[in-house]
């Protein structure tokens, strides 16, 4: 009898072993990665676009691919919502009883067919290739079925038949035609205060890919340093923002390598400037950052500081993240300090500080367009969860300046359970306190609302959704 391994039987044809794309292979596996293990695509796809490189070699995967694999991968993911609602039309069962590595196969097959310009042909039978050498070929038929029907239609033509008129049901048209929860539209929806037209804009602007801007440390590197790499242009408000529009790569620029500049949502920046800028009775020498991790408002900060000759604290309570907050800021032209310390459970005296700020830890609905699959990972629940550690940093941060002082209460979601709620609720047992309005520390920025308090919109200023209130202690 023969050693090799016995191929499968075909209606007559002989056996063709399937053709492995790099560039799906590596989309699939991101999106198992998301899947099974809870990862972000931000954070797996980059070792596994440099792990197929190697592999590959630059002339058999080269930009072009890497750019194309990237596309598959957050494009799926934020148009899960989307697709889900067409396969299940396509589907004779249940999504929920399909293989969760099979359904990763349809959704980007879906993707292919109804979000990019791949050629019908193309996207369907590289499709199908991809699950013969990751599903095996009976289930590669059954994609090959189910993809034929999704081909049938394109997106809009699908969205007639998938998502319920906007008259009827609103909320759940705009979730499935924009992929978002139901819940999370609604969240939205109200955070925003009515009108279709705002949160259509909104809802597709959580479905645009954003660029990546740039933050120049002050006193370590200039935005005009920045603005001669390739494609660079002035950030929309910050002074020391830079956005590379064609998708550059930070880790080119050697004053990111350097630590002199980072990569940092110009929203992040706009809360940072304006806690530091907010105008103060008394000293001004010592600051805090007591939600610090990773780590870049705390390189912001702290070089801010420095141009005043103050020191700043930064604390954070995981030790890992404490040790990227460090690594953020070594090389800070002025003092400070790194420390591993819960938030709610100060290490330091109160009243000790001149400026707090206190990015709490949310739901992260603010950064959709950024971390796409948070959408689906969130849960209306975890707001209960998130609820009591927001107002004990508050109510710590309070706590911790002096009479006279700031505190910053920041946060990357406009859900107002975790904006303004927070902030009332807290105030009620501080009397001594006073929001200050905070939209004239964001000099230019358009659309900041009645105040005192700002929202920023990524579809208004092209900015994660970040919250802030500044709160002066008065007594």
């Amino acid at each position: 009898m023969s050693d090799q391994p016995r191929r499968p039987r075909t209606s007559g044809k002989p056996y063709r072993r399937p053709k492995k794309d790099p560039v799906r292979i590596l989309a699939f596996e991101a999106l198992r990665a998301v899947d099974e293990r809870d990862a972000y695509a931000n954070l797996v796809l980059p070792p596994l676009l440099r792990k197929a490189r190697e592999k590959e070699g630059p002339e058999n995967f080269d930009a072009r691919d890497a750019a194309l694999a990237t596309e598959l991968v957050y494009g799926t993911l934020r148009r899960q919502g989307t697709y889900d609602a067409v396969l299940s039309a396509c589907v004779d069962r249940p999504l929920g009883e399909v293989d969760p590595p099979v359904l990763d196969v349809l959704s980007l097959g879906a993707h292919q067919l109804l979000g990019t310009r791949i050629p019908t042909h193309a996207a369907v039978s590289a499709t199908v290739e991809l699950a013969r050498v990751v599903l095996g070929d009976g289930r590669a038929k059954f994609v090959n079925a189910v993809l034929r029907k999704v081909a049938q239609h394109d997106l809009d033509g699908w969205l007639e038949r998938v998502a319920p008129p906007y008259d009827d049901d609103p909320e759940d048209h705009l979730a499935v035609v924009h992929s978002h929860p139901r819940w999370v539209v609604s969240a939205l929806w109200d955070s925003l205060g009515g009108g279709r037209a705002g949160i259509e804009d909104l809802l597709r602007a959580d479905n645009e890919r954003p660029e990546v801007t740039l933050v120049a440390r002050p006193g370590r590197a200039t935005a005009e340093e920045l603005l001669e790499e390739d494609a660079a242009v002035p950030g929309h408000w910050s002074p020391y923002a830079v956005r590379l529009t064609e998708g550059g790569e930070p880790g080119a620029v050697a004053a990111v390598r350097d630590g002199r500049a980072g990569v940092q949502d110009e929203g992040s920046q706009l809360v940072a400037l304006a806690l530091a800028n907010a105008p103060l009775e008394g000293p001004d020498r010592r600051w805090l950052d007591g939600c610090a991790g990773p780590g870049g408002k705390a390189a912001l900060l702290g070089a801010l500081a420095a141009q005043r000759g103050a020191l700043l604290v930064a604390s954070e309570k995981q030790t890992h993240r404490a040790g990227l907050v460090a690594r953020a800021l070594e090389g800070n032209p002025g003092p400070y300090q790194v420390i591993a310390a819960d938030g709610t459970r100060p290490a330091w005296r109160p009243g000790s500080f001149d400026r707090v700020l206190v990015d709490v830890p949310c739901t992260g609905l603010g950064a959709l367009r950024r971390r796409p699959e948070a959408r689906w990972r969130r849960r209306p629940e975890d707001l209960e969860g998130f609820a009591p550690l927001q107002r004990g940093l508050l109510r710590t941060a309070l706590e911790s300046v002096r009479v006279g002082g700031v505190v910053g209460y920041a946060t990357c979601s406009p859900h107002l359970a975790e904006t303004r709620a927070v902030v009332a609720d807290v105030l009620k047992q501080y009397p001594d306190t006073e929001l200050l309005d905070a939209r004239p520390l964001l000099p230019g920025v358009p659309d900041l609302g009645e105040g005192p308090d700002v929202q920023l919109w990524p579809h208004l200023h092209g900015t994660d959704a970040m919250y802030l209130a500044l709160i002066r202690r008065t007594g």
